[in-house]
């Protein structure tokens, strides 16, 4: 197979594109955009290997809802998710003054190695009055193009430090008394097709798993206009670990087929995350897109044959 091919519009985005095909499998987006959607980069279009849409943007229901994007539904009194800001007691507010950032420094790398892409970035974490709470180096990898099976995998891994004098508190609406709305970090958005999909665990399945723990969780939809499916899978690296719990843990899962398809490994479901003054919080997740409606063991056998 030929190598990724990359192409970098300065000031705006990175597409890379699988040859043989000539599918462009992302697009990178860094450019910055409105503030109220608390502008950050993103993914989007994600596409399968047979060119599928398998990504979400701008939907009329949350216009902050951008493909694959790294957020902050709350942290330390600010939303860096974008839109109103949940209030216990009051819900979802107009509260612009809350809105903040993350914005694009540099990059480090934007290259092709033989078989994967890699795209090293650095960025900067801000309120809405524009102070620096944080530093974030982030490396987005594009790999393991298989036509056979017909997929690929992304692997996206964040390090963020906290450049306040007091701890940084990552929390979500959850946290903030909403039940099952645990959504911050890494977040997906489906398309709209993907609504009423399949959700697949290591031993169960539904959306009953909100808000459980597992290692990995897959989505399986059907694209509208063909007969076919897809089926993205979301782990996270073993070394995923919240900051003084004394050990690993897996991700509580945010995760719904209704009223739209949506898979956020969260990094504060239930309790908040607290990242001291100089501490940093690491990250690392793979998203595995694939043609076609896997089954478990399907997955289970994937991963097995890709460890991290």
């Amino acid at each position: 197979m030929s190598a990724l091919r990359l192409v970098h519009a300065h000031g705006d985005r990175i597409t890379v594109g699988e040859p043989d095909t000539g599918v462009e499998l992302l697009s990178y987006v860094y450019a910055p955009e409105a503030a109220w959607e608390a502008p950050k980069p993103y993914l989007h279009p994600i596409r399968t290997l047979a060119g599928d849409v398998v990504t979400d943007y701008r939907p009329n229901d949350h216009r902050w809802h951008k493909g694959l994007q790294l957020t902050a539904s709350h942290l330390s009194g600010a939303n860096l998710w974008g839109g109103n800001s949940y209030v216990h007691g009051e819900g979802y507010l107009e509260l612009p003054e809350r809105v903040g950032s993350m914005a694009h420094v540099a990059f480090d790398e934007v290259a092709v190695h033989d078989d994967r892409v890699v795209i090293a970035e650095r960025l900067t974490w801000h309120p809405h009055g524009g102070e620096l709470w944080a530093d974030e180096e982030r490396r987005v990898e594009i790999h393991d193009v298989d036509r056979e099976s017909g997929s690929w995998a992304l692997t996206w891994s964040s390090a963020i430090t906290n450049r306040r004098e007091e701890p940084l508190r990552f929390g979500s609406p959850t946290t903030a008394g909403r039940e099952l709305a645990g959504y911050t970090g890494l977040f997906w958005r489906g398309p709209r097709a993907f609504r009423d999909g399949r959700i697949i665990g290591p031993d169960s399945e539904g959306p009953g798993l909100m808000g459980e723990q597992a290692p990995w969780l897959a989505y399986s939809g059907e694209h509208d206009g063909t007969d076919g499916h897809a089926t993205l899978v979301f782990a996270h690296a073993p070394e995923n670990d919240h900051l003084g719990s004394g050990g690993a843990h897996p991700a509580h899962w945010f995760v719904r087929n209704d009223p739209f398809a949506a898979v956020a490994p969260s990094w504060a479901f239930y309790d908040e995350l607290e990242l001291a003054p100089g501490d940093t919080l690491a990250r690392r997740y793979r998203v595995v897109v694939a043609d076609g409606a896997w089954e478990r063991e399907e997955i289970a056998k994937y991963l097995e044959a890709h460890p991290w």
